[in-house]
């Protein structure tokens, strides 16, 4: 199976998967395929319960069952891209842009992570990204980048987890805690490590999430053509 009908096969299916789980599939599914990872790029993603909740200013719960939902789905996607395709992700992240009901779920190759190419910015890129993390956790122990397509970059760190954050997640505070990272940490991206101005690239999206466990974590630019 080549590419174009890997990512053909992989659409169809991850389309199908959310309308089942959610009850509304997203306007539409794009797929990326790199060495690294896969990402789905999910556009007008947003139920009728999901609206509503956001109407009365509960982005907690919307956020909330969005994460019990993808606890289940994640696992049966993982099967299906092994099973049908050959491609083996080792870990998932995912983060949803409530302004604009878009989202990003991305599947990371483990083996292939040591593979990235060197392009145009990286080493600035990187250091404005560490500045970052430093600010709100510390400096990473590892750091890369590599760009899925033309227009989409994905950052990923390695070691950032500080004592305080893994306290929070042995009490059972993960969601406060990446909610709470998510809102910081997504700002200071956009204003203290824009990626558009070093790239010389207009930023239009921007995706965060967090492994715990694996004290992991993946940034998602998304530049216009």
């Amino acid at each position: 199976m080549n590419e174009k009908e890997t990512i053909s096969l992989v659409t169809s299916y991850v389309g199908k998967l959310l309308r089942t789980r959610f009850g509304k599939g997203p306007e539409s599914v794009n797929v990326f395929l790199c060495d690294q990872c896969i990402v789905f790029h999910l556009r007008n993603f947003m139920g009728p319960v999901e609206k509503f909740l956001l109407t009365q200013e509960e982005e907690k719960a919307f956020r909330y069952t969005r994460e019990l939902l993808m606890e289940s789905l994640l696992p049966e996607l993982k099967a299906f891209l092994e099973e049908n395709t050959g491609l083996s992700v080792t870990e998932f992240y995912y983060d949803w842009g409530v302004h604009n009901a878009s989202g990003a779920i991305v599947g990371v190759f483990g083996s292939s992570l040591d593979q990235t190419e060197a392009y145009p910015g990286k080493e600035d890129v990187h250091e404005k990204v560490i500045n970052v993390t430093a600010a709100i956790q510390k400096v990473p122990e590892h750091i890369d980048s590599w760009w899925v397509t033309p227009k989409m970059l994905a950052v990923f760190r390695q070691g950032i987890t500080v004592l305080l954050e893994k306290e929070m997640v042995e009490l059972g505070y993960t969601e406060v805690l990446k909610a709470a990272k998510r809102r910081l940490e997504k700002r200071m991206l956009e204003q203290d490590a824009n990626a558009g101005a070093i790239l010389n690239k207009t930023l239009t999206d921007l995706y965060a999430d967090w492994d715990f466990d694996r004290d992991r974590s993946i940034v998602i630019y998304i530049f216009k053509e």
